[in-house]
């Protein structure tokens, strides 16, 4: 059984920075994609960056520059760096472990970036 927990999450002032981290337990079968989604206030879950077997990342447009998505093989985690934040960034952020028949997800971490 795959479980994800995300730390990092809190309050900071627009151009801030921040650092997430998700915790994977279990054992993640090869292929799978890695990634930060987050649901602001009263929208839509949306994609904040993903990273795939090879190490390639993916970053929205709206997300270029600003963060940076890692993964650490020897501790089992994902990170997402955020810098530059600002108050549409707020939101609940997950971690994800997709692709294939089988999704896992954490239960988020709050983002609140004041102005």
């Amino acid at each position: 059984q795959v479980q994800l927990v995300e730390s990092g999450g809190g309050l900071v002032q627009a151009g801030g920075s921040l650092r997430l981290s998700c915790k994977v337990s279990g054992r993640i079968s090869s292929g799978k994609t890695l990634a930060w989604y987050r649901r602001p206030p009263g929208k839509e879950r949306e994609l904040v960056a993903n990273i795939v077997e090879d190490g390639n990342a993916f970053y929205p447009n709206s997300m270029k520059g600003r963060i940076t998505i890692s993964r650490d093989r020897v501790k089992n985690t994902v990170e997402l760096q955020m810098s530059s934040l600002q108050p549409e960034d707020t939101g609940v952020y997950y971690c994800a472990v997709l692709g294939g028949p089988e999704e896992y997800w954490g239960q988020g971490t709050q983002v609140t970036v004041s102005s």
